[in-house]
């Protein structure tokens, strides 16, 4: 991500950006049931992403962190607000996750702020950059009146660089004056390193005729993107009002099937995040398991966050397609999403994507050394609905459609293994000569 500048005063508020969001299609997610909203009927996509749920407001501005664009934002409930969160599984772990993983464990998981800049990741940075993480979330904590565990603290940027905490602390004490319930984008800018447009998205739905409940997010992810928390950061909130030892047992698992379910490039950070805020501010009665509310609740937070990893995914650095792996037909749900990966990760799947060349070879070659046990000779394979391979190798693929499939933005890759009953989703993108280019000037 970027090097720090220096110190200094704070600058002038960098001019809004403009960014082109591709298209997305709609497609299946893990549990089985459509994303298409309209479709289901049940809950549909508003405006306002973060701060579209009620009592929730969001703001970015540039402090100077790095270049001249929004470098910090900050995200604030009106009431103290239920926390769930999930972390990397980097050995390596930035100083800022160290310090929110203490300040959720000493009490009640309650969160009313959360602090993200762009710029620097403040990872193996030592005792200074745990110092500079706590300067963060006391700044906010004491800028705002609220207790120090109730703030958090994210950071995302190049990894072993100090903070210019002089340029920090003065946009965190700019920050709240642009506090807003429309800041969702300032705030999704404002988080953003390598991405090329800011993701966010928000959904509403009615529980019965007894109020409304909302739920919003924004994220930020393009390089450095693995499974088990893909550099990614992802911020929801929701109006919901939800006991937070369920609101964490939901979130944990439906990551597990979105920011879990994505991969660009195979590595995983050492700053990667998922926080969920619920806040209770619907005025809607607890939602609790084993309830259709709470079914709807859950649909619509997948939902959520199956599209934001898919921007993710989409913005992969240098790509130009997104790419879906089905693997169904498996014996276990794991072996489905193992074999899926694998073919996620595999640059020579992603390049000959890339490059429109329906080499599926290396797909079925790439199941094979997933590590899961079956029988090469009853696979199918289809790209898109169109059938490119039959059990016992018989080969059917029309050269001139699989080529025009693969040329288009949006791709889907089925592999049939024809040994059971369960399946899986995983995204992922191309993989460019773009990718070589922004990966080896990165710091510069």
């Amino acid at each position: 991500m970027w090097i720090s500048g220096d110190g200094g005063t704070l600058m002038k508020e960098a001019s809004s950006t403009e960014y082109r969001v591709p298209s997305i299609d709609t497609v299946a997610v893990s549990n089985g049931h459509s994303t298409s909203i309209e479709a289901e009927g049940a809950f549909h996509e508003i405006t306002g992403g973060v701060t579209a749920p009620k009592g929730f407001q969001a703001a970015g501005v540039y402090c100077g962190i790095r270049k001249v664009k929004k470098d910090i934002a900050l995200i604030t409930s009106d009431v103290p607000a239920n926390a769930a969160s999930v972390f990397t599984l980097n050995t390596v772990i930035a100083a800022p996750l160290v310090v929110d993983k203490e300040l959720l464990a000493r009490g009640e998981k309650k969160c009313s702020a959360i602090v993200v800049n762009s710029g620097n990741a403040n990872a193996c940075t030592g005792e200074r950059g745990m110092m500079d993480a706590w300067t963060m979330v006391r700044e906010t904590a004491n800028i705002l009146g609220i207790p120090e565990e109730e703030s958090l603290v994210s950071s995302t940027g190049v990894i072993g660089q100090y903070m210019p905490m002089e340029n920090v602390v003065n946009g965190i004490r700019i920050l709240p004056s642009q506090l807003s319930a429309t800041g969702s984008s300032d705030a999704a800018e404002a988080i953003m390193t390598t991405d090329t447009y800011a993701k966010e998205i928000a959904v509403e739905f009615e529980i019965q005729g007894k109020g409304k409940i909302r739920i919003g997010g924004i994220a930020k992810g393009s390089g450095m993107i693995q499974p088990n928390m893909a550099t990614m950061l992802a911020f929801l909130t929701t109006d919901a009002n939800i006991a937070q030892p369920l609101l964490q047992k939901t979130f944990g698992k439906l990551i597990g099937r979105s920011f879990n379910r994505i991969s660009v490039d195979g590595d995983t950070s050492t700053n990667d995040m998922a926080i969920l805020l619920a806040n209770g501010q619907s005025g809607t009665l607890e939602l609790t398991e084993g309830t259709k509310a709470f079914e709807l609740f859950k649909e619509a937070l997948e939902f959520v966050l199956v599209r934001l990893a898919k921007m993710i995914a989409r913005d992969g650095e240098g790509a130009t397609k997104l790419v879906e792996i089905i693997v169904k037909g498996a014996r276990t749900e794991a072996e489905a999403l193992q074999a899926a990966r694998s073919v996620a990760n595999s640059n020579l799947v992603k390049t000959a994507i890339h490059g429109a060349d329906a080499n599926w070879g290396r797909i079925l070659a790439a199941v094979g050394y997933s590590g899961i046990d079956f029988d090469p000779a009853n696979v199918s394979l289809y790209f898109g609905e169109l059938p490119i391979l039959k059990p016992n190798y018989e080969i059917v693929i029309d050269e001139i459609k699989a080529k025009d499939i693969f040329s288009q933005e949006n791709i889907t890759i089925t592999v049939d293994l024809n040994q059971g009953s369960e399946n899986a989703n995983f995204w992922t993108c191309d993989l460019s000569k773009d990718y070589v280019h922004i990966n080896a000037s990165y710091r510069s």
